[in-house]
Protein backbone atom coordinates (compact mmCIF):
# COMPACT_ATOMS: atom_id res chain seq x y z
CA UNK A 1 0.00 0.00 0.00
CA UNK A 2 1.32 3.40 -1.00
CA UNK A 3 -0.31 6.78 -0.32
CA UNK A 4 0.66 10.10 -1.93
CA UNK A 5 -0.84 13.25 -0.41
CA UNK A 6 -1.38 15.49 -3.43
CA UNK A 7 -3.71 17.96 -1.72
CA UNK A 8 -5.31 18.91 1.60
CA UNK A 9 -2.14 17.83 3.37
CA UNK A 10 -1.05 21.21 4.71
CA UNK A 11 -4.30 23.07 4.17
CA UNK A 12 -8.05 22.65 4.45
CA UNK A 13 -8.62 22.62 0.69
CA UNK A 14 -7.69 20.73 -2.48
CA UNK A 15 -8.50 17.20 -1.29
CA UNK A 16 -6.51 14.70 -3.42
CA UNK A 17 -5.09 11.42 -2.11
CA UNK A 18 -3.45 8.86 -4.39
CA UNK A 19 -3.74 5.30 -3.09
CA UNK A 20 -1.87 2.45 -4.78
CA UNK A 21 -3.08 -0.94 -3.57
CA UNK A 22 -4.58 -4.11 -4.94
CA UNK A 23 -2.88 -3.51 -8.26
CA UNK A 24 -4.75 -0.24 -8.88
CA UNK A 25 -3.96 3.47 -8.77
CA UNK A 26 -6.94 5.13 -7.15
CA UNK A 27 -7.38 8.86 -6.57
CA UNK A 28 -9.59 9.59 -3.56
CA UNK A 29 -11.17 13.00 -4.21
CA UNK A 30 -10.07 15.47 -6.84
CA UNK A 31 -10.61 18.91 -5.37
CA UNK A 32 -9.77 22.51 -6.14
CA UNK A 33 -7.39 24.52 -3.99
CA UNK A 34 -9.12 27.63 -2.66
CA UNK A 35 -8.28 30.60 -0.45
CA UNK A 36 -4.78 32.07 -0.42
CA UNK A 37 -3.25 32.80 -3.83
CA UNK A 38 -0.27 30.56 -3.13
CA UNK A 39 -2.73 27.68 -2.75
CA UNK A 40 -4.89 28.60 -5.75
CA UNK A 41 -1.79 28.55 -7.92
CA UNK A 42 -1.43 24.82 -7.19
CA UNK A 43 -4.46 24.27 -9.43
CA UNK A 44 -2.24 25.23 -12.37
CA UNK A 45 0.79 23.13 -11.33
CA UNK A 46 1.33 19.47 -12.29
CA UNK A 47 -0.75 17.36 -9.93
CA UNK A 48 2.00 14.90 -9.01
CA UNK A 49 0.59 11.94 -10.93
CA UNK A 50 -0.11 11.46 -14.63
CA UNK A 51 -3.92 11.54 -14.97
CA UNK A 52 -3.81 8.91 -17.70
CA UNK A 53 -2.17 6.48 -15.25
CA UNK A 54 -5.10 6.53 -12.83
CA UNK A 55 -7.53 3.62 -12.83
CA UNK A 56 -10.38 5.41 -11.08
CA UNK A 57 -11.44 8.34 -8.92
CA UNK A 58 -13.37 7.68 -5.71
CA UNK A 59 -15.31 10.80 -4.75
CA UNK A 60 -16.39 11.36 -1.16
CA UNK A 61 -18.80 14.23 -1.88
CA UNK A 62 -19.62 17.11 -4.20
CA UNK A 63 -18.10 20.21 -2.56
CA UNK A 64 -15.60 21.84 -4.91
CA UNK A 65 -12.64 21.41 -2.57
CA UNK A 66 -13.22 17.68 -3.09
CA UNK A 67 -14.58 17.51 -6.66
CA UNK A 68 -13.72 20.77 -8.41
CA UNK A 69 -10.54 19.62 -10.19
CA UNK A 70 -12.24 16.67 -11.96
CA UNK A 71 -12.81 18.50 -15.29
CA UNK A 72 -9.14 19.53 -15.33
CA UNK A 73 -8.15 15.90 -14.66
CA UNK A 74 -10.23 14.77 -17.64
CA UNK A 75 -8.84 17.61 -19.78
CA UNK A 76 -5.34 16.28 -19.00
CA UNK A 77 -6.12 12.78 -20.22
CA UNK A 78 -7.85 10.83 -17.43
CA UNK A 79 -9.69 7.89 -19.03
CA UNK A 80 -11.02 5.99 -16.01
CA UNK A 81 -14.28 5.95 -14.12
CA UNK A 82 -15.42 8.23 -11.29
CA UNK A 83 -17.36 6.48 -8.55
CA UNK A 84 -19.67 8.37 -6.21
CA UNK A 85 -23.08 8.14 -4.61
CA UNK A 86 -25.97 9.03 -6.96
CA UNK A 87 -26.72 12.21 -4.98
CA UNK A 88 -23.08 13.30 -5.23
CA UNK A 89 -23.16 12.85 -8.98
CA UNK A 90 -26.36 14.90 -9.23
CA UNK A 91 -24.86 17.74 -7.18
CA UNK A 92 -21.59 17.64 -9.14
CA UNK A 93 -23.51 18.25 -12.35
CA UNK A 94 -24.61 21.58 -10.87
CA UNK A 95 -21.45 22.53 -8.98
CA UNK A 96 -18.93 21.72 -11.71
CA UNK A 97 -20.93 23.53 -14.38
CA UNK A 98 -21.11 26.63 -12.17
CA UNK A 99 -17.37 26.41 -11.45
CA UNK A 100 -16.60 26.27 -15.17
CA UNK A 101 -18.92 29.21 -15.84
CA UNK A 102 -17.23 31.35 -13.17
CA UNK A 103 -13.77 30.51 -14.48
CA UNK A 104 -14.77 31.39 -18.03
CA UNK A 105 -16.28 34.68 -16.80
CA UNK A 106 -13.15 35.51 -14.77
CA UNK A 107 -10.94 34.87 -17.81
CA UNK A 108 -13.14 37.07 -20.03
CA UNK A 109 -13.15 39.85 -17.44
CA UNK A 110 -9.35 39.71 -17.08
CA UNK A 111 -8.88 39.86 -20.84
CA UNK A 112 -11.31 42.79 -21.20
CA UNK A 113 -9.73 44.79 -18.39
CA UNK A 114 -6.14 43.88 -19.22
CA UNK A 115 -5.48 42.79 -15.65
CA UNK A 116 -4.00 39.42 -16.62
CA UNK A 117 -0.26 38.83 -16.38
CA UNK A 118 -0.51 36.47 -19.37
CA UNK A 119 -0.89 37.18 -23.06
CA UNK A 120 -4.36 35.66 -22.83
CA UNK A 121 -6.10 34.63 -19.60
CA UNK A 122 -7.50 31.11 -19.84
CA UNK A 123 -9.89 29.25 -17.53
CA UNK A 124 -8.65 26.14 -15.74
CA UNK A 125 -11.42 24.31 -17.58
CA UNK A 126 -14.53 25.11 -19.56
CA UNK A 127 -18.14 23.99 -19.58
CA UNK A 128 -17.26 21.61 -22.41
CA UNK A 129 -14.63 19.94 -20.20
CA UNK A 130 -17.21 19.64 -17.43
CA UNK A 131 -19.73 17.91 -19.68
CA UNK A 132 -17.04 15.48 -20.78
CA UNK A 133 -16.06 14.82 -17.16
CA UNK A 134 -19.63 14.02 -16.12
CA UNK A 135 -19.68 11.18 -18.64
CA UNK A 136 -17.01 9.43 -16.53
CA UNK A 137 -19.26 9.19 -13.44
CA UNK A 138 -20.54 5.75 -12.49
CA UNK A 139 -23.33 5.24 -9.99
CA UNK A 140 -22.86 2.96 -7.00
CA UNK A 141 -25.01 -0.07 -6.19
CA UNK A 142 -27.63 0.58 -3.50
CA UNK A 143 -25.41 -0.99 -0.81
CA UNK A 144 -22.52 1.35 -1.67
CA UNK A 145 -20.10 -1.50 -2.46
CA UNK A 146 -18.08 -2.27 -5.58
CA UNK A 147 -15.10 -4.32 -6.68
CA UNK A 148 -12.12 -2.84 -8.56
CA UNK A 149 -9.64 -5.59 -9.31
CA UNK A 150 -8.52 -6.95 -5.93
CA UNK A 151 -9.98 -3.94 -4.13
CA UNK A 152 -13.30 -4.15 -2.32
CA UNK A 153 -14.62 -0.60 -1.91
CA UNK A 154 -17.38 0.61 0.37
CA UNK A 155 -19.04 4.03 0.65
CA UNK A 156 -20.52 4.78 4.10
CA UNK A 157 -22.77 7.85 4.65
CA UNK A 158 -21.22 10.34 7.09
CA UNK A 159 -23.73 13.21 7.06
CA UNK A 160 -22.22 16.62 6.18
CA UNK A 161 -23.83 16.90 2.73
CA UNK A 162 -26.31 15.02 0.59
CA UNK A 163 -24.50 11.90 -0.66
CA UNK A 164 -21.31 12.47 1.38
CA UNK A 165 -19.49 9.28 2.34
CA UNK A 166 -16.43 7.84 4.01
CA UNK A 167 -14.56 5.52 1.65
CA UNK A 168 -13.08 2.15 2.68
CA UNK A 169 -10.70 0.20 0.43
CA UNK A 170 -9.85 -3.40 1.35
CA UNK A 171 -7.30 -5.55 -0.48
CA UNK A 172 -5.30 -8.59 0.62
CA UNK A 173 -6.63 -8.39 4.17
CA UNK A 174 -5.78 -4.73 4.78
CA UNK A 175 -8.19 -1.81 4.90
CA UNK A 176 -7.63 1.90 4.28
CA UNK A 177 -10.38 4.30 5.34
CA UNK A 178 -10.76 7.91 4.23
CA UNK A 179 -13.21 9.79 6.44
CA UNK A 180 -14.29 12.33 3.84
CA UNK A 181 -15.88 15.28 5.62
CA UNK A 182 -17.59 14.00 8.76
CA UNK A 183 -20.92 15.62 9.59
CA UNK A 184 -22.45 16.73 12.87
CA UNK A 185 -24.73 14.63 15.05
CA UNK A 186 -27.12 17.57 15.37
CA UNK A 187 -27.00 18.81 11.78
CA UNK A 188 -30.13 20.65 10.65
CA UNK A 189 -30.58 18.65 7.45
CA UNK A 190 -28.39 15.56 7.46
CA UNK A 191 -28.59 12.45 9.68
CA UNK A 192 -25.66 11.72 12.03
CA UNK A 193 -22.58 10.15 10.45
CA UNK A 194 -22.64 6.36 10.24
CA UNK A 195 -19.83 4.49 11.91
CA UNK A 196 -16.95 2.74 10.17
CA UNK A 197 -15.58 0.16 12.58
CA UNK A 198 -12.36 -1.19 11.06
CA UNK A 199 -9.27 0.37 9.51
CA UNK A 200 -5.61 -0.56 9.32
CA UNK A 201 -4.84 2.90 7.94
CA UNK A 202 -7.07 5.92 8.55
CA UNK A 203 -6.99 9.24 6.71
CA UNK A 204 -9.13 11.66 8.71
CA UNK A 205 -10.21 15.24 8.06
CA UNK A 206 -9.50 17.99 10.62
CA UNK A 207 -11.40 21.07 9.44
CA UNK A 208 -12.52 21.81 13.01
CA UNK A 209 -9.75 19.80 14.64
CA UNK A 210 -8.90 22.57 17.10
CA UNK A 211 -12.37 23.99 17.74
CA UNK A 212 -15.74 23.32 19.29
CA UNK A 213 -19.00 24.49 17.83
CA UNK A 214 -20.71 27.16 19.96
CA UNK A 215 -23.60 25.95 22.07
CA UNK A 216 -25.83 28.76 20.79
CA UNK A 217 -29.22 28.16 19.20
CA UNK A 218 -28.58 29.28 15.62
CA UNK A 219 -32.28 29.77 14.98
CA UNK A 220 -32.59 32.21 17.87
CA UNK A 221 -29.29 33.92 17.01
CA UNK A 222 -30.41 34.51 13.43
CA UNK A 223 -33.80 35.76 14.67
CA UNK A 224 -32.01 38.27 16.92
CA UNK A 225 -29.79 39.43 14.04
CA UNK A 226 -32.81 39.98 11.83
CA UNK A 227 -34.69 41.90 14.55
CA UNK A 228 -31.83 44.27 15.38
CA UNK A 229 -30.92 44.85 11.74
CA UNK A 230 -34.48 45.60 10.69
CA UNK A 231 -34.89 47.92 13.69
CA UNK A 232 -32.17 50.18 12.28
CA UNK A 233 -33.56 50.01 8.74
CA UNK A 234 -31.08 47.55 7.28
CA UNK A 235 -31.17 44.30 5.34
CA UNK A 236 -29.52 40.95 6.11
CA UNK A 237 -27.20 39.31 3.58
CA UNK A 238 -26.34 35.63 4.01
CA UNK A 239 -23.39 34.66 1.75
CA UNK A 240 -24.01 30.96 1.45
CA UNK A 241 -22.73 27.81 -0.15
CA UNK A 242 -25.42 26.97 -2.69
CA UNK A 243 -25.44 23.29 -1.75
CA UNK A 244 -26.37 22.35 1.79
CA UNK A 245 -25.96 25.67 3.57
CA UNK A 246 -28.54 27.57 1.53
CA UNK A 247 -31.12 24.86 2.23
CA UNK A 248 -30.32 24.86 5.97
CA UNK A 249 -30.85 28.64 6.02
CA UNK A 250 -34.17 28.27 4.22
CA UNK A 251 -35.21 25.67 6.80
CA UNK A 252 -34.43 27.99 9.72
CA UNK A 253 -36.14 30.97 8.08
CA UNK A 254 -39.28 28.90 7.44
CA UNK A 255 -39.28 27.76 11.08
CA UNK A 256 -38.99 31.41 12.18
CA UNK A 257 -41.99 32.22 10.03
CA UNK A 258 -43.95 29.36 11.58
CA UNK A 259 -43.22 30.59 15.11
CA UNK A 260 -44.10 34.17 14.18
CA UNK A 261 -40.57 35.45 14.87
CA UNK A 262 -40.24 36.41 11.20
CA UNK A 263 -43.19 38.19 9.63
CA UNK A 264 -44.61 36.56 6.54
CA UNK A 265 -44.38 39.94 4.81
CA UNK A 266 -40.56 40.06 5.04
CA UNK A 267 -39.20 39.21 1.58
CA UNK A 268 -36.69 36.37 1.36
CA UNK A 269 -34.65 36.23 -1.85
CA UNK A 270 -32.67 33.23 -3.04
CA UNK A 271 -30.25 34.85 -5.46
CA UNK A 272 -28.41 31.81 -6.73
CA UNK A 273 -29.62 29.70 -9.65
CA UNK A 274 -27.30 26.95 -8.44
CA UNK A 275 -28.93 27.00 -4.99
CA UNK A 276 -32.34 26.66 -6.65
CA UNK A 277 -31.10 23.64 -8.61
CA UNK A 278 -29.49 22.15 -5.49
CA UNK A 279 -32.75 22.57 -3.59
CA UNK A 280 -34.56 20.62 -6.31
CA UNK A 281 -31.97 17.85 -6.01
CA UNK A 282 -32.39 17.76 -2.23
CA UNK A 283 -36.13 17.39 -2.64
CA UNK A 284 -35.54 14.53 -5.08
CA UNK A 285 -33.34 12.80 -2.49
CA UNK A 286 -35.33 13.94 0.55
CA UNK A 287 -35.34 10.40 1.97
CA UNK A 288 -31.67 11.03 2.78
CA UNK A 289 -32.51 14.06 4.95
CA UNK A 290 -33.35 14.03 8.65
CA UNK A 291 -36.35 16.39 8.27
CA UNK A 292 -39.81 15.19 7.30
CA UNK A 293 -40.89 15.12 3.67
CA UNK A 294 -43.53 17.74 4.49
CA UNK A 295 -40.98 20.16 5.95
CA UNK A 296 -38.65 19.56 3.02
CA UNK A 297 -41.41 20.47 0.58
CA UNK A 298 -41.99 23.78 2.42
CA UNK A 299 -38.37 24.97 2.14
CA UNK A 300 -39.09 27.46 -0.62
CA UNK A 301 -42.62 28.56 0.32
CA UNK A 302 -42.85 32.31 -0.24
CA UNK A 303 -39.20 32.55 -1.30
CA UNK A 304 -38.47 34.74 -4.32
CA UNK A 305 -36.01 33.23 -6.80
CA UNK A 306 -33.68 35.55 -8.71
CA UNK A 307 -32.77 33.85 -11.97
CA UNK A 308 -31.32 36.61 -14.19
CA UNK A 309 -28.06 38.42 -13.46
CA UNK A 310 -29.68 41.77 -14.32
CA UNK A 311 -32.39 41.14 -11.72
CA UNK A 312 -29.71 40.37 -9.15
CA UNK A 313 -28.04 43.72 -9.82
CA UNK A 314 -31.37 45.53 -9.56
CA UNK A 315 -32.05 43.80 -6.23
CA UNK A 316 -28.67 44.94 -4.87
CA UNK A 317 -29.37 48.54 -5.87
CA UNK A 318 -32.90 48.50 -4.44
CA UNK A 319 -31.85 47.78 -0.85
CA UNK A 320 -31.55 51.50 -0.12
CA UNK A 321 -35.34 51.67 -0.27
CA UNK A 322 -36.50 48.41 1.29
CA UNK A 323 -35.58 45.72 3.80
CA UNK A 324 -35.02 42.09 2.89
CA UNK A 325 -33.18 38.87 3.62
CA UNK A 326 -30.93 37.74 0.78
CA UNK A 327 -29.26 34.35 0.45
CA UNK A 328 -26.63 34.44 -2.29
CA UNK A 329 -23.56 32.49 -3.34
CA UNK A 330 -20.68 32.05 -2.87
CA UNK A 331 -20.39 31.18 0.81
CA UNK A 332 -16.89 32.61 1.24
CA UNK A 333 -17.50 35.57 -1.10
CA UNK A 334 -14.88 34.26 -3.51
CA UNK A 335 -17.07 35.04 -6.52
CA UNK A 336 -20.61 34.95 -7.84
CA UNK A 337 -23.59 37.23 -7.36
CA UNK A 338 -23.01 37.78 -3.65
CA UNK A 339 -20.23 40.22 -4.60
CA UNK A 340 -22.82 42.62 -6.05
CA UNK A 341 -24.70 42.58 -2.74
CA UNK A 342 -21.55 43.02 -0.64
CA UNK A 343 -20.52 45.96 -2.83
CA UNK A 344 -23.93 47.58 -2.31
CA UNK A 345 -24.33 46.78 1.40
CA UNK A 346 -20.85 46.80 2.95
CA UNK A 347 -20.41 50.62 2.97
CA UNK A 348 -23.61 51.15 5.01
CA UNK A 349 -23.71 50.58 8.78
CA UNK A 350 -27.43 49.76 8.83
CA UNK A 351 -26.90 46.46 6.99
CA UNK A 352 -25.70 43.14 8.41
CA UNK A 353 -23.59 40.58 6.51
CA UNK A 354 -23.74 37.16 8.15
CA UNK A 355 -21.38 34.34 7.12
CA UNK A 356 -23.03 31.05 8.15
CA UNK A 357 -20.16 28.59 7.84
CA UNK A 358 -16.45 27.86 7.58
CA UNK A 359 -14.27 30.51 5.91
CA UNK A 360 -11.04 29.35 4.28
CA UNK A 361 -8.03 31.51 5.13
CA UNK A 362 -7.35 34.12 2.45
CA UNK A 363 -10.94 34.25 1.20
CA UNK A 364 -12.92 37.50 1.29
CA UNK A 365 -15.26 35.93 3.82
CA UNK A 366 -12.39 35.11 6.17
CA UNK A 367 -11.00 38.65 5.87
CA UNK A 368 -14.39 40.20 6.63
CA UNK A 369 -15.02 37.90 9.60
CA UNK A 370 -11.56 38.83 10.92
CA UNK A 371 -12.51 42.52 10.86
CA UNK A 372 -11.25 43.88 7.53
CA UNK A 373 -12.42 47.50 7.14
CA UNK A 374 -12.20 47.38 3.35
CA UNK A 375 -12.44 44.57 0.82
CA UNK A 376 -11.34 44.34 -2.82
CA UNK A 377 -14.23 43.73 -5.23
CA UNK A 378 -14.17 43.89 -9.02
CA UNK A 379 -10.75 45.51 -9.03
CA UNK A 380 -11.38 48.26 -6.47
CA UNK A 381 -11.66 48.57 -2.69
CA UNK A 382 -15.00 48.89 -0.93
CA UNK A 383 -15.26 50.09 2.70
CA UNK A 384 -16.82 47.66 5.19
CA UNK A 385 -19.05 49.66 7.54
CA UNK A 386 -21.85 47.09 7.73
CA UNK A 387 -22.00 44.80 10.74
CA UNK A 388 -20.35 41.44 10.01
CA UNK A 389 -21.09 38.23 11.92
CA UNK A 390 -19.99 34.62 11.71
CA UNK A 391 -22.51 31.89 12.55
CA UNK A 392 -20.38 28.77 12.98
CA UNK A 393 -23.42 26.92 14.29
CA UNK A 394 -24.49 26.37 10.68
CA UNK A 395 -21.32 24.45 9.86
CA UNK A 396 -21.85 21.00 8.39
CA UNK A 397 -18.57 19.68 9.82
CA UNK A 398 -18.11 17.73 13.03
CA UNK A 399 -16.04 19.72 15.52
CA UNK A 400 -13.02 18.33 17.35
CA UNK A 401 -15.14 16.37 19.85
CA UNK A 402 -17.34 15.07 17.04
CA UNK A 403 -14.32 13.80 15.11
CA UNK A 404 -12.95 12.11 18.23
CA UNK A 405 -16.34 10.48 18.92
CA UNK A 406 -16.46 9.15 15.35
CA UNK A 407 -12.96 7.67 15.67
CA UNK A 408 -13.79 6.04 19.00
CA UNK A 409 -16.24 3.88 17.08
CA UNK A 410 -13.43 1.84 15.56
CA UNK A 411 -13.23 -1.64 17.12
CA UNK A 412 -9.44 -1.56 17.27
CA UNK A 413 -6.69 0.97 16.81
CA UNK A 414 -5.53 1.62 13.24
CA UNK A 415 -1.84 1.01 12.64
CA UNK A 416 -1.45 4.59 11.40
CA UNK A 417 -3.60 7.70 11.22
CA UNK A 418 -2.94 10.54 8.78
CA UNK A 419 -4.58 13.85 9.68
CA UNK A 420 -5.48 15.93 6.61
CA UNK A 421 -7.89 18.58 5.35
CA UNK A 422 -7.26 21.22 8.01
CA UNK A 423 -5.31 24.38 8.58
CA UNK A 424 -1.93 23.49 10.13
CA UNK A 425 -2.94 24.36 13.70
CA UNK A 426 -6.22 22.42 13.41
CA UNK A 427 -4.53 19.31 11.99
CA UNK A 428 -1.81 19.32 14.61
CA UNK A 429 -4.30 19.82 17.44
CA UNK A 430 -6.31 16.79 16.30
CA UNK A 431 -3.14 14.75 15.83
CA UNK A 432 -2.18 15.51 19.41
CA UNK A 433 -5.61 14.48 20.75
CA UNK A 434 -5.53 11.23 18.77
CA UNK A 435 -2.16 10.33 20.27
CA UNK A 436 -2.91 11.48 23.83
CA UNK A 437 -6.51 10.30 24.21
CA UNK A 438 -6.66 7.25 21.94
CA UNK A 439 -3.03 6.16 22.04
CA UNK A 440 -2.92 5.78 18.24
CA UNK A 441 0.01 6.60 15.96
CA UNK A 442 -0.88 9.79 14.12
CA UNK A 443 0.93 12.30 11.93
CA UNK A 444 0.19 15.25 9.67
CA UNK A 445 1.58 14.54 6.19
CA UNK A 446 3.18 17.19 4.02
CA UNK A 447 1.95 18.28 0.62
CA UNK A 448 3.37 15.91 -2.03
CA UNK A 449 4.59 13.37 0.53
CA UNK A 450 4.47 9.67 -0.38
CA UNK A 451 4.26 6.99 2.30
CA UNK A 452 4.75 3.26 1.67
CA UNK A 453 3.06 0.96 4.19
Amino acid sequence: MKISFLGAADTVTGSRHLVEMGGKRLLIDCGLFQGYKVLRERNWAPMGVAPVSLDAVLLSHAHLDHSGYIPALVRQGFKGQIFSSPATRALCEVLLADSAHLQEEDARRANRSGTTRHAVALPLYTLAHTKKALAHFVGLPRDGRLQLGKNEIRFTPVGHLLGASAISITAEGRTLVFSGDVGRHNDLLMPPPQQVDQADVLIVESTYGDRHHPAEDVQQRLAQIIRTTFARGGSVLLPSFAVGRAQALLLVLQRLRETGELAASVPIYLDSPMAVQATDIMLKYRRLLRISAAEAMRLTDGVKFISKAADSQRLALSLAKRQAIIISASGMATGGRVLNHIEAMAPHARHHIVFPGFQVGGSRGAKMVQGAREIKLHGHYVPVNAEVSHLEGFSGHADADGLMAWMRGFKKAPEQVFVVHGEPQASDALRSRIQDELGWRACVPQHGQTVAL
